[in-house]
């Protein structure tokens, strides 16, 4: 469907889904997928048909499913591009909109979806107990429960862990289990979302704190002539975001909270700006003060990370000439901005747009100071 080079497939159906009918692909107008950091990624098919087309069909269907006891309907998109199959998206579907065709113009079938976290947000569990269980192994157990969607849960255990002794207190899950997951990620400073990959079927569901550091991937070029492989690219810098949190540690015995600054040094978040982000707010974070030590230092660290991307960065690629989708959540380099925005960023937004003969994607990258910390970035 898409450039030389690039090719799309739609995989459809309950649980395991099976390759579109080749009428569907025939009538699928175009792709919109998005990706970020600290959200659910989505994707939208817009379709366009005739009366006697059996898009009609395949709409009654979808619309009947997701109920309960009926699976709801999967979408997975597949993207093949030099010799590599990606996973593009996997997700359900969660809406359709149907427009009929007016004056011999086709009509036009919307389709909108979330990634599988949208699963885990259907049944409300609240009660359910887990007695001794630290947190990843409450984490583990509730994905487990996902397995047939393929679902393989990657748990980093908390830095300050501490497991609940029976005889004092047993901790219990409260809303559906996606809603529990985020509770719990957000009392250790963590963040849980769900990736395609890495093979097409399965999902990753990551359990952990945010990462900074890896393999970026390759660079986009600015403003180096035959080298140039983004459209378009454009920088700015708060220079009065840096927030230092305090967080509250309340002393049992005297119930006197004991105000500690946190500050950036989270070793899976190192500075890629060799010049940092200024410190020119105090946040008191009251909340800390009803949680346990570890927790309260776990929760400031991941506040100050936040807090310190001053510089972020938005644009716009053609994927064919860059040569791969650029993913979320990842590092990539920058070259041909300038001393002060050259060097390694973290992608927190990337989306996607497929059409006929056409493959682009806009993103907004962040990092945490000015001037780059790496004398140079991967080609």
């Amino acid at each position: 469907m898409l450039a030389k080079g690039i090719r799309l497939s739609l995989l459809i159906g309950p649980v395991v889904p099976l390759p579109a009918p080749q009428a569907v692909i025939d009538a699928l107008d175009s792709v919109q997928v998005s990706s970020a950091d600290g959200e659910a990624s989505g994707f939208q098919l817009n379709f366009q048909f005739s009366a006697r087309s059996p898009l009609a069909t395949i709409f009654l269907i979808a619309a009947g499913s997701g109920g309960i006891g009926v699976p709801p309907l999967r979408v997975i998109l597949i993207v093949t591009m030099s010799g590599l199959t990606l996973p593009l998206f996997d997700g359900v579907m969660t809406r359709a909109e149907m427009q009929p065709g007016n004056g011999g113009e086709a009509g036009t079938l919307t389709v909108t979806g979330e990634d599988l976290s949208r699963v885990m947000d259907m049944q409300d569990a609240s009660g359910l107990p887990f007695p001794a269980m630290p947190v990843e192994a409450r984490v583990a157990l509730i994905c487990a429960k996902y397995a047939p969607f393929g679902l393989i849960p990657l748990v980093i255990p908390a830095l300050f862990g501490e497991v609940p002794i029976p005889v004092e207190r047993i901790p219990a899950q409260q809303g559906t289990d996606l809603a529990y997951l985020h509770t719990l990620a957000e009392q250790l400073g963590y963040v849980f979302y769900i990736e395609p990959g890495p093979l097409p079927g399965t999902n990753i569901a990551y359990f952990g704190p945010r990462i900074k550091v890896g393999v970026p991937q390759p660079a986009l070029n600015v403003d180096m002539g035959v080298l140039t492989n983004v459209e378009a690219l454009s920088f700015a810098f708060d220079a009065c975001r840096g927030t230092l949190p305090v967080v509250l540690i309340q002393n049992p015995q005297s119930r006197v909270a004991i105000p500690i600054p946190i500050p950036n040094l989270n070793p899976l978040q190192p500075p890629l700006g060799l010049l940092p982000t200024p410190i020119r707010n105090l946040t008191l974070m009251k909340e800390t003060a009803r949680m346990s030590p570890m927790r309260a230092l776990s929760a400031g660290l991941a506040a100050a990370a936040r807090s310190q991307d001053s510089l972020s960065a938005n644009g716009k690629l053609d994927v064919l000439r860059y040569g791969r989708p650029l993913r979320a959540r990842q590092l990539v380099g920058v070259r041909g901005a300038g001393v002060a925005y050259d060097g390694l960023y973290y992608v927190k937004r990337v989306s996607s747009t497929l059409r006929r003969g056409e493959f682009t994607q806009s993103f907004q990258l962040t990092r945490n100071g000015l001037i780059s910390t790496v004398p140079g970035v991967r080609p």
